[in-house]
């Protein structure tokens, strides 16, 4: 088949046809170059990329045309790469991009027009010179070079550094840090300080660039990050279990982590602060961490950290909080000796830090270029620091620095070494004399102070003084230093002490050397003493008196005194005393002299002091009061033209049963007043003081004075008693109360008088609320009356003197008054007074109204005897002697006026005697036939043979009706129950019954009433007892004998009763009574008429 040449032509012809097909697919051709990126790393040159699609064929190339900027030209440039370096171009330009062959051939071209705008700045990516740790202080240390040299002007670039930790790379921090680029390489430095240990796990670190240059217009962006570097040295696990930070020395209030290493196969179970356990954060797989906040100021061995691990394993740390040195102080730099400069100062605030970890000082001079290394004692909180002294330096400029684990701090001072001078203390003091004003001293101070003069102050004091002398001298090396002190007092203790200082340039004193005592020499007294004499009463003796001198006047121990007497300079007596007498007598014989007194001591003796012994006569002396001064007493006097001499006051001072002592004071002529002061004083206590006055001749007396220093209240109550009482006064006298018991002038006394008992709870007038004061003034009274008192009382009594000081105690008496006969006679007087009167008002008003108090108390009542209505038919009661006391005599009724009335009256029946036929003719029930109707009753008694039934059911038993029914009315003739008329009760007249009458019908039955019927019959009821009744009486009612068509009693009885009125003597003493009820108006009634 392949010999048929036509086909191999077609054959050929296709081959190359693929071949054009698949080197027009080579070249691409159908595609230009696209997406073209330009970017510059230093604003010179731009590297452009771009895009094409066509497949990779060796000997394609690109062809890059552009405008050159500076000659304006267009320049050509082929790479076989898809990237070019061009410079960058300001403003916009065209870019040609032509494909080409291996041929050469252009396969296509593609043009852009490139802006400045679309050109992205991308510094080049950093490199990271040197990462470095100190693991004391937690920092990492980082080193790159900035590339400035890239740049061919200064710009500005930022970096951004970033930290990160292992196991996770996660971001611990991200940092900016800003440089200024300056068109050369520059090495860049930066720190980082970690918040834990750097140990407790590993660390990472890289970095960025960022160029902000304002007048490109482009994009500006970061560069690409760094490689990472990590922390040297500690990428790996520990060999054994450690807590760290180890020993770490923070500041106090810090934020503080801490961590535990530990190795495979171990596990932390819980990790301490001090005595505290905190919760456990987890680093890795071979560390753990806690973290405390806010640490406070350890002890001097600090705090303990330490962490628990499983199984078995006890790991820990300490950490040491304090503060920063302080900056020092009150920084002193001054010469003692001109050897050393010694330098002091106040650290500040403790920085509660020890050991070798206690602040460091050194201090630097600045001019010579030393320093020295100061040794200080934080415990004992001495801070200073010698240094030496230079021949020829007179300026030091030094520097103090103080520095410890968390800080330092630094003060300066600049000194003239001779203006700064502050000697040594003297020492080897020496003090001597040979002579009673005169003292040497002697003392030494080590150093050299050639060259400048020292001033020393010298100090004497004694008892009474202190001054102070300075004297200049001359500087020595090493020497001792002299000087005289004169104008002592002789026989005198003196005190000496020393200091010096720089003369010209004062700083300082020194300390004070020891103390030295010296005792001068003794000379003669320097005056004589002070004398006064006292005549005798008959003026044959002198006696004179001299005070002691002061130990300054003295100069020297007094011991004796001269005394003579002089008559026209010629020594008549002479005699020494000797100490400690104070006085003598001199025998005038009747003769004055002029008395000399010489103080003798070893030295010699004193100026002589006179006085005359003549006395001039005195008239009307008078005394006066002084003036409590309170540390003296005031007195004044008028001034006397004829004193010449002077006045002198005197005045003498007991003290128990010791002698009286004898003072005075002398004073001027024109004086008029003085305050008398004295240590014998005493307050309370009277003194009396007599003033004389020197006039040419001799001496006078001219007036007595008395007075205290201080007034004090009244030692003593008065003594009082009662002299006199009577029913409403009370006469108290009183004694004058001892001077010596008054302790000042009295000015009155207080009366104090109120009622009380002895015995009183209340044990003070203070506590009376009811007393009455009398304040008594005059001082010449010694009684007095109290008026308008009560009698038979009893009072208490109280007196109290009082002074200027106050007042006193007060004495108490309790005196009671007599009884007030006029008010017990009165008293009895009055209420019998007062009853008489009664009487006679209550016998005057009895007798006024006697008839209505009969009536009420006292009524009359009738005697039945003498009663005529009352008298029976002579047929009825003929032959019958015991009925004689009802006959009844024709009388007039009394009218009778009914006082009480009820509701319901009671109707009376006719109950005259009947028939047992006409019994029968009686309504079957008892009942009234007519109730309205009142019936009358004759008097003589029915028929003994009554039945009293029952009242009805319906009538109240209880309810009685009294009546009065005219006597006479037995005799009207009787009438027809129906026809009865009505009775009128109120003005019925007449002697009228008191009757109840519940009887119904009454039987002629041989039976008497019940005790029952008889109970329930109220009203009167007849004395006597039926039973003694004599029935076979031919009078009796139920007599066969009697023929009486009107039955009656065989005794007088009432209407409705069958009693006798008068009981028998058997039932008088019987036990038992019915009705025996007491009713008043029956009091009055039953009394036997007159």
């Amino acid at each position: 088949m392949w010999d048929n040449p036509s086909l191999r032509c077609l054959l050929a012809i296709t081959f190359l046809h693929l071949l054009s097909l698949i080197y027009s697919q080579e070249t691409g051709f159908p595609e230009a170059p696209e997406n073209l990126k330009c970017i510059t790393h230093d604003l010179n040159r731009m590297i452009c990329s771009w895009d094409a699609t066509s497949s990779a064929n060796l000997g394609l190339t690109y062809k890059i045309c552009y405008t050159n900027s500076e000659h304006f030209s267009l320049v050509c440039i082929e790479t076989e790469g898809k990237r070019a370096d061009i410079p960058v171009t300001v403003g916009s330009t065209n870019i040609r991009i032509t494909t080409l062959n291996a041929s050469g051939t252009s396969l296509a071209t593609e043009t852009f027009v490139l802006s400045e705008e679309n050109v992205s700045l991308i510094p080049l990516t950093p490199q990271i010179l040197n990462l470095s740790a100190d693991f004391s202080t937690y920092t990492l240390y980082l080193k790159w070079n900035d590339s400035g040299s890239v740049f061919q002007y200064e710009l500005d670039a930022s970096w951004q550094i970033q930290i990160l930790r292992k196991e996770t790379l996660e971001t611990v921090a991200l940092m900016n840090y800003d440089s200024k680029l300056t068109g050369k390489d520059s090495i860049l430095s930066w720190n980082w300080t970690s918040d834990i240990p750097l140990e407790c796990t590993s660390y990472y670190v890289k970095i960025r660039c960022y160029i902000n240059e304002p007048y490109f217009t482009g994009r500006k962006e970061w560069s690409e990050w760094s490689p990472i570097r990590t922390v040297p040295e500690k990428d790996t696990k520990p060999n054994s279990a450690m807590v760290f930070p180890q020993d770490k020395v923070v500041l106090v209030g810090s934020n503080v982590t801490f961590c535990c290493l530990y190795n495979e196969g171990e596990s932390i179970k819980f990790m301490n602060y001090g005595s505290k356990s905190y919760p456990l954060l987890r680093l890795n797989k071979w560390s753990s961490a806690i973290k405390v906040q806010n640490v406070s100021a350890s002890i001097s061995s600090g705090t303990n950290v330490w962490c628990l691990l499983e199984p078995d394993g006890l790991e820990g740390t300490v950490l040491f909080v304090g503060y920063a040195p302080d900056t020092p102080q009150n920084l002193n730099c001054e010469t003692r000796t001109f050897i050393t400069i010694t330098c002091s100062w106040n650290p500040g605030r403790a920085t509660a830090l020890y050991r070798q970890r206690q602040t460091k000082y050194i201090l630097f001079e600045r001019i010579s270029k030393e320093n020295v290394t100061c040794k200080v004692d934080e415990l004992n909180k001495e801070h200073y620091c010698d240094f030496p002294v230079h021949a020829n330096q007179k300026i030091y400029n030094f520097t103090l620095g103080a520095s410890n684990p968390l800080g330092q701090a630094e003060s300066s001072l600049l000194i003239d070494v001779n203006q700064r001078v502050h000697l040594e203390t003297p020492v080897k003091f020496t003090v001597s004399t040979n002579s009673s004003t005169n003292a040497h001293l002697s003392w030494y101070i080590p150093g050299n102070f050639i060259q400048i003069r020292l001033l020393c102050q010298i100090e004497i004091s004694n008892s009474n003084s202190e001054r102070q002398l300075n004297v200049s001298m001359a500087g020595a090396e090493n020497s001792n230093y002299r000087a005289w002190v004169d104008a002592l007092h002789p026989y005198a203790t003196y005190t000496f002490r020393v200091r010096c200082s720089a003369s010209e340039h004062f700083w300082r004193w020194s300390k004070w050397s020891e103390e030295k005592k010296l005792t001068t020499l003794e000379a003669p007294p320097a005056r004589g003493p002070a004398i006064w004499r006292e005549r005798s009463p008959v003026g044959e003796t002198l006696t004179v008196f001299w005070k002691p001198l002061l130990l300054s006047e003295a100069n020297g121990i007094i011991l004796s005194h001269e005394v003579s007497c002089y008559s026209r300079e010629i020594m008549l007596k002479a005699h020494e005393v000797p100490v400690p007498l104070n006085s003598t007598e001199i025998k005038l014989g009747g003769n004055d002299c002029l008395i000399s007194v010489v103080a003798k001591n070893r030295a010699g003796s004193s100026p002589p002091s006179r006085i005359t012994s003549m006395d001039l006569p005195s008239d009307d002396v008078k005394t006066e009061l002084a003036i409590a001064a309170g540390n003296g007493i005031y007195i004044s006097w008028h001034s006397d033209p004829n004193v010449t001499c002077g006045y002198t006051l005197k005045w003498c001072i007991s003290s128990g049963s010791e002698p009286c002592n004898v003072d005075w004071e002398m004073f001027p002529s024109n004086a008029t007043d003085a305050v008398i002061k004295s240590a014998l004083f005493q307050p309370g206590v009277r003194y009396n003081f007599s003033l004389y006055g020197c006039k040419h001749n001799g001496y006078q007396l001219l007036q007595n004075i008395t007075g205290y220093m201080k007034e004090l209240p009244p030692k003593v109550a008065p003594n009082f008693t009662v002299e006199e009482t009577s029913s409403d006064s009370i006469l108290v006298k009183w004694e004058d109360i001892p001077v010596e018991d008054c302790q000042g002038f009295l000015k009155g006394y207080i009366l104090y008088f109120a009622k009380g008992e002895k015995g009183s709870s209340k044990t003070s007038f203070t506590d009376e609320e009811n007393k009455t004061e009398k304040n008594i003034t005059d001082l010449t009274k010694k009684s007095l009356r109290i008026l308008d008192l009560q009698g038979k009382t009893s009072y208490r009594l109280g007196l109290r003197a009082y002074t200027v000081g106050g007042i006193g105690p007060s004495k108490d008496l309790y005196v009671v008054t007599k009884e007030n006969s006029v008010g017990l006679i009165i008293a009895i007087l009055i209420p019998v007074a007062v009853a008489v009167v009664l009487g006679v008002v209550t016998s005057i008003l009895c007798y006024q109204k006697r008839e209505w108090i009969k009536e009420t108390f006292y009524p009359d009542i009738p005697n039945p005897e003498n009663s005529k209505a009352l008298q029976f038919q002579k047929n009825i009661c003929e032959g019958n002697t015991a009925l004689k006391t009802l006959e009844m005599n024709p009388c007039t009724p009394n009218s009778v006026e009914v006082v009480e009335t009820q509701s319901t009256v009671l109707k009376i029946e006719d109950t005259e005697i009947i028939s047992p036929v006409a019994d029968s003719e009686l309504p079957e029930d008892g009942s009234d036939p007519e109730t309205g109707s009142h019936v009358v009753v004759s008097y003589c008694p029915p028929i003994i043979e009554e039945e009293i039934s029952s009242p009805p059911i319906d009538e109240p038993v209880g309810s009685s009706q009294v009546i009065y029914i005219d006597i006479q009315s037995m005799y009207q003739p009787q009438v027809n129950p129906e026809e009865e008329p009505e009775i009128n009760f109120v003005t019925t007249a007449g002697y009228k019954p008191q009757m109840q009458l519940p009887i119904n019908a009454m039987k002629m039955e041989s039976h008497s009433p019940t005790e029952e019927d008889l109970d329930k019959t109220a009203g009167y009821r007849p004395q006597a007892n039926t039973n003694v009744w004599k029935l076979d009486s031919p009078d009796s009612p139920i007599s066969i004998q009697s023929n009486n068509e009107n039955g009656s009693f065989g005794s007088p009885c009432s209407i409705n009763s069958r009693q006798f009125l008068i009981p028998p003597k058997d039932y008088e003493d019987s036990p038992t009574h019915n009705n025996t009820g007491w009713s008043f108006t029956n009091f009055f009634q039953n009394k036997p008429n007159d």
